[in-house]
């Protein structure tokens, strides 16, 4: 079983992108995924039986402004996805995405944060997240880091076998 969830992200208009920015975008978000990938799918076909989960995006879906490398390295992610999971179709490999929307993590305190003082805002991170619930998630909330989660307990089981090449989205219902 391999899950590809490395990911970081950063804020930028297309004109000011910094070349760096972008190469750290597709290094981590895709790169990654293409090397661990391309490790542990030989030992999968091998032995007839492989699970390979990829955390994609939102994103990776839908294009986001000021989200240029990202959103570029989330869709790339799918494109990853889904030609692996037609390669290991054949040898009991399924390879699937788990696009989730806006997740109450650590990893994304930093850009909540940023955001709300890019719009000027004297806010906390999770006033901020209530804010942006309220505005953009039908649920209202941001997700809790075990229902994408659950996704991946899923696509990893027996009854999943026959779920391969799909970007299954937790949202709470929105699109980004």
């Amino acid at each position: 079983i391999l899950i590809n969830a490395a990911g970081n992200s950063g804020r930028s208009t297309i004109v000011d992108h910094p070349d760096s920015l972008w190469n750290a975008m597709l290094e981590v978000n895709l790169t990654g995924s293409y090397r661990m990938t391309r490790t542990c799918l030989p030992g999968m076909i091998e032995r007839g039986w492989g699970r390979v989960v990829m955390f994609s995006s939102t994103a990776g879906l839908v294009g986001a402004e000021l989200h240029g490398a990202y959103c570029a390295a989330k869709h790339g992610l799918l494109g990853l996805m889904k030609c692996v999971a037609l390669e290991g179709a054949a040898h009991g490999v399924t390879c699937n995405a788990i696009c989730p929307g806006w997740v109450a993590s650590e990893q994304n305190v930093l850009g909540v944060s940023q955001e709300a003082e890019m719009l000027g805002l004297d806010v906390s991170v999770e006033e901020y997240r209530a804010m942006m619930a309220e505005k953009w998630i039908p649920q209202k909330r941001f997700l809790t880091p075990d229902e994408p989660g659950a996704y991946v307990a899923f696509l990893c089981s027996e009854g999943a076998r026959g779920v391969t090449g799909e970007a299954l989205k937790v949202t709470g219902g929105s699109m980004w």
